[in-house]
């Protein structure tokens, strides 16, 4: 039997260790793009690659997490979220580390592969725990923390990232070192709950996917996609480009940029409870990708450098709101026998935005420039939020309003 946290609980969230120790997972994840991204212009000029070719190390990362996510994700619920997380937080720390000492693009690529695939269980499982662990409003307040924990990371890691990078393009690879011991923790201290996994893998199969065949979700796939379309294609990979190019900003300065969007991020993600007693999750998405539609339009047309502190704000707003109601919204559609192949195809959703979202915002920015390449990418967000409005619209005639399911 599973023993969950309940809603009327008292005991406050930011004492629970199990959720400190989510909160560590989720910083080695994100560690793995945001303590890198101030370091790319001196990879792009120590290495001799390419601003196109740059955006492979991004999508190497990336794409293990696309491609063998749903099936960690299967794994997990089989034999448990422990046997499948603690092996993959020390492949990410020693792949991770391996890049640190090559000088070799090529080999460089490798070692982010096997990065990428210790990333794919902790990317899905750090959040299905929190499914695991939590009900209702507790639930959407530990995914907002849980943000405002990875927006810290995202914080605090351009920063740490930009200086280290100061003094050599690899030495923000060295930071994956701390997976050790956060894998040592998860093994020991974490008091998680384990899936029942007594049916047959044909009925589990069946059962999965009977949750999974639904619009709302295919509809929550979606806005996973195209949010990290946005954030790793136009905003880590080629916003720390555009700086370096139209401004000649340092690493170090990159950093603060993203820092102060990254702040910005966890502040309005700390208050996602509070948020959501006043508005639907469902309808918190399609605002923010209103937001982030006019953070990249704002971009190119930014006469100085700090101006760009105003569109670097809107985003970290839009990602305070966006993120932790997706995964919320997921955690709460599938029970805890289906939950980490649920939340690990939508990560696979999620690492398709991530891999592809480089190369493509990549190619609008070579061949057509930054305005082009931020204004088509602000066109898929406002395009993604009038989409949602039309369809809760269409969903409310069609259906009337009360509906079990939030609707997107």
């Amino acid at each position: 039997m599973v023993v969950h946290s309940t809603e009327t609980s008292e005991r406050s969230l930011l004492r629970d260790r199990n959720l400190h120790i989510i909160f560590g997972i989720t910083l080695m994840v994100v560690m793995g793009v945001a303590s890198i991204a101030p370091a790319l212009p001196a990879m792009v000029r120590d290495l001799g690659i390419s601003k196109l070719d740059v955006a492979w190390l991004i999508t190497a990362f990336s794409l293990p997490g696309m491609l063998l996510a749903p099936f960690v994700g299967v794994l997990a619920d089989r034999f448990g979220r422990k046997r499948i997380l603690v092996p993959s937080i020390f492949l990410f720390a020693i792949a991770g580390t391996a890049c640190a000492f090559t000088r070799d693009f090529n080999i460089l690529i490798i070692c982010r592969i096997f990065q990428g695939i210790g990333a794919a269980a902790m990317g899905s499982i750090n959040v299905t725990l929190i499914g695991d662990l939590y009900l209702g409003r507790r639930r959407v307040e530990a995914m907002g923390l849980n943000a405002s924990a990875l927006s810290i990371g995202a914080a605090a890691y351009p920063l740490i990232g930009g200086a280290l990078a100061a003094l050599a393009w690899y030495y923000p690879f060295y930071l994956s070192l701390i997976a050790i011991p956060v894998g040592i923790i998860v093994l020991t201290k974490l008091n998680n709950p384990e899936p029942d996994s007594r049916e047959d893998f044909k009925s589990y199969l069946v059962g999965a996917w009977g949750y999974l065949k639904n619009m709302k979700v295919a509809a929550l796939f979606a806005a996973g996609v195209i949010t990290f379309i946005i954030v790793f294609g136009a905003y880590l990979t080629y916003f720390a480009i555009y700086m370096d190019d139209a401004f000649s900003a340092s690493g170090f300065t990159i950093g603060v940029f993203m820092s102060v969007s990254a702040l910005a991020t966890a502040v309005v993600a700390s208050q996602l409870r509070r948020i959501t007693r006043r508005f639907s999750e469902a309808m918190l998405i399609k605002a923010s990708f209103a937001i982030f539609g006019l953070s990249l339009i704002l971009i190119p047309f930014m006469p100085s450098l700090w101006l760009l502190l105003i569109p670097v704000l809107l985003l970290g707003i839009a990602q305070g709101i966006n993120l932790p109601s997706i995964l919320s919204m997921a955690a709460g559609l599938a029970p805890t026998e289906y939950r980490a192949a649920f939340m690990s195809i939508n990560s696979s959703m999620i690492r398709l935005g991530q891999t592809v979202g480089p190369p493509i915002v990549g190619l609008f920015y070579v061949y057509g420039g930054p305005t082009v390449a931020f204004t088509v990418t602000a066109g898929v967000a406002f395009m993604a939020a009038a989409v949602g409005l039309l369809a809760g619209r269409f969903g409310n005639i069609i259906f009337g309003r009360k509906k079990a399911c939030p609707r997107i």
